[in-house]
């Protein structure tokens, strides 16, 4: 008996078609390969590449070379691979770059001068590594960076004056990694940031002038850490500050910035709901969210209630 027709057409299509995966085509800009077999970065690829995303591979290495005959490469996004390191000269060849995402590798360091010839980079995203420690030789020469993207890595520390050479910083995110404290320096040089990450970090502690380099900041986000005490004044150079997030600590007692129309997330702490507390909120004013989750710890005939109800109340206890 014959084989019906469908079913030839059937097993052709099943049959699998040897091709190179990701092969370049010619004179393209835009070269995109998510092909989760692929080891090796592809070659080949057209002098008029501007932006390349290889992500999802098996790729564990890069070569030295291999971004070489790419002279107006723009953009590189290399997430979720499995690169463990990158060799020093790697993007010398690529000083146009501007865009560089690591997100979700196995980096756990990267080679002091790497981005040495990379003084047009804007945005850098080394998300989900292993990074234990910040170098500073890394950020010497990323004087238009604008956003930086640390997240999810293993760094215990900021050292003083590490991010002083990134005068053009806006955007800062430092947030799920170890960090315990911030050095008083640890942010010189951010005179332009506005927006800083240090979420679900174990900040159990801040020094009392932390903030005072960064005083164009607008978004703060220090949720879900172990702050018990936030030093006098620590907010006071802040005074363009939108929003505040302090959810998830340990605080009894609140310091507030001298910012008007503030949105503020103080819930899930321990709150004291006393003269200070309750003086300072009516003063100040600001857009309580979460308020439901917002209650008080102290005093015992308080326990439990909304510390904006309380606060709204009128009676500040003084």
């Amino acid at each position: 008996a014959t084989m019906p027709t469908t079913w030839v057409l059937l097993l052709l299509v099943l049959l699998p078609i040897p091709a190179t995966p990701c092969s370049p085509q010619p004179n393209a800009t835009h070269f995109i390969c998510t092909e989760p077999t692929l080891s090796t970065f592809p070659n080949g690829l057209p002098t008029t590449t501007l932006a390349i995303s290889v992500e999802f591979t098996a790729m564990t290495t890069l070569l030295p070379t291999a971004l070489t005959a790419l002279p107006q490469l723009e953009e590189l996004h290399l997430s979720s691979n499995r690169l463990a390191t990158l060799p020093e000269p790697l993007l010398q060849p690529v000083p146009t770059l501007r865009v560089l995402d690591l997100t979700d590798n196995l980096l756990d360091d990267l080679p002091d001068g790497i981005f040495n010839a990379s003084g047009h980079l804007q945005h850098l995203v080394l998300r989900g590594n292993r990074l234990r420690a910040l170098r500073p030789a890394w950020f010497q020469h990323l004087l238009q960076l604008q956003w930086l993207n640390l997240a999810a890595n293993a760094l215990a520390e900021v050292p003083p004056g590490v991010f002083h050479p990134l005068s053009s910083l806006r955007s800062l995110d430092l947030s799920h990694n170890r960090l315990t404290t911030l050095a008083p320096n640890a942010l010189v040089g951010l005179g332009t940031l506005e927006r800083l990450d240090l979420e679900g970090n174990h900040l159990g502690m801040l020094p009392p002038t932390t903030f005072a380099p960064v005083p164009a900041l607008r978004l703060l986000f220090l949720q879900d850490n172990e702050l018990e005490v936030l030093p006098t004044g620590i907010f006071l150079p802040l005074r363009h500050l939108l929003v505040l997030d302090l959810a998830g600590n340990e605080l009894r007692a609140l310091e507030l910035p001298p910012s008007p129309g503030l949105d503020l997330d103080i819930s899930r702490n321990p709150w004291s709901c006393e003269c200070l507390l309750l003086t300072l909120l009516r003063r100040v004013s600001p857009r309580l969210t979460a308020t439901r989750d917002t209650l008080c710890a102290t005093p015992a005939h308080r326990q439990g209630q909304e510390v904006a109800a309380v606060s709204l109340a009128g009676d500040t206890g003084c």
